[in-house]
């Protein structure tokens, strides 16, 4: 176990590179964490500053022609 942790003689520029490596990685977590929340704040205002939609007169309804079904169906009744 002591051989491996002294990396054959080069633990000196092994482990600052591996603590380095965790560093940056550690970063760009929490940079992208931040920049999620910005995002997400962001877009939460522009809905909540965006006036509500409506909708149309005729949603929900079926069109005329629709209405009475297939011909098949309104031949036999």
């Amino acid at each position: 176990m002591n051989e491996f942790l002294h990396m054959g003689g080069y633990a000196a520029y092994v482990w600052p590179a591996y603590g380095i490596a965790a560093l940056v990685l550690l970063g760009l977590l929490v940079a992208t964490w931040k920049g999620l929340r910005n995002a997400e704040a962001t877009l939460k205002a522009l809905e909540n500053s965006r006036p509500a939609r409506r909708r149309p007169r005729n949603a929900g309804r079926k069109p005329a022609d629709q209405s009475a079904g297939t011909p098949a169906e309104a031949s036999e009744g």
